[in-house]
């Protein structure tokens, strides 16, 4: 599954701004409708999450989480996925239902 990812700084703010939220003790989404027919996902981390180490693991367990959905790639959505301080010490398949829950509730998977 090719997903495109979202790099510029503008559409993170838009996305941040304008999108609809869900939280979860390891993973916050922000979901923003789009008028393309093309799903596009970025993935931050802070500082708060911990070092190098935490972070990256922290963008690997996401992006595991994410690929073992089934997701809609032409959903019109740009997704954001924000990484918390519990989601380095997540193991994928957690943080996979967390994410289930936010993208069922836009209709994303079914």
């Amino acid at each position: 599954m090719k997903i495109t990812t979202i790099t510029s700084n503008r559409d993170y703010q838009r996305i941040y701004r304008r999108g609809r939220s869900f939280v979860s003790p390891a993973l916050v989404t922000y979901a923003f409708k789009t008028k393309n027919n093309n799903l596009r996902i970025g993935i931050t981390t802070s500082k708060k999450v911990g070092k190098a180490v935490y972070r990256n693991r922290s963008r690997r367990v996401i992006r595991a989480a994410f690929s073992h959905l089934n997701a809609d790639q032409n959903a019109p959505f740009d997704l954001i996925f924000v990484a918390r301080t519990r989601t380095a010490h997540c193991k994928s398949y957690e943080v996979e239902r967390y994410m289930k829950e936010h993208l069922s509730k836009l209709g994303i998977i079914h």
